[in-house]
């Protein structure tokens, strides 16, 4: 059974994790807006990796006797400027949920809640490989420049990407 406190942190994060999968969908677009169909595959399929978050922490709750809580989410950014600071922007928002996790990991030991500690574990784990892939993303970009040609670059490169739950995790 969760704690009164650890549920309502559980379902801070998703609202959160909700947000970040809206994000991900509003960053796909304004891509696909742009001609740069191959990042904005990359993003949609980030925005169902979010989702599958968000509906990973929701079962959980109601698994654990709580009650998850349908997220109302605030509007997204919908313009981005370079590719550049698009994915700068995006790094930002997954440190963010990484505090929220860490926090909740926090929470979690404050509680005594190992059951959930150990559930958290892998969120840990993917907000790590989440943020080193975005700062690879970054260097890549960085290392190519910030102009048409590498933009090309850029596009070819993510659209061949495939992400966690496009190859089939659940």
């Amino acid at each position: 059974m969760l704690s009164k406190k650890m549920e309502e942190a559980l379902n801070a994060q998703i609202v959160m994790e909700g947000y970040a999968s809206s994000y991900y969908l509003s960053a796909a677009s304004f891509c696909d807006h742009k001609g740069l169909a191959g990042i904005a595959s990359f993003l949609y399929a980030h925005a169902d990796e979010e989702r599958m978050h968000m509906m990973k922490m929701f079962h959980y709750v109601n698994d654990c006797g709580g009650h998850a809580q349908a997220p109302a989410l605030e509007q997204p950014p919908l313009q981005f400027g370079s590719v550049l600071e698009l994915f700068e922007a995006i790094l930002a928002h997954e440190q963010k949920v990484t505090a929220s996790i860490n926090n909740l990991v926090d929470i979690s030991l404050q509680e005594k809640d190992y059951g959930t500690n150990q559930f958290l574990q892998w969120f840990v784990m993917e907000q790590h490989e989440e943020e080193t892939l975005f700062r690879g993303v970054i260097d890549k970009i960085k290392l190519l420049g910030n102009d048409p040609k590498a933009n090309y670059y850029i596009d070819k490169e993510l659209g061949g990407m495939r992400t966690e739950s496009a190859g089939g995790e659940a």
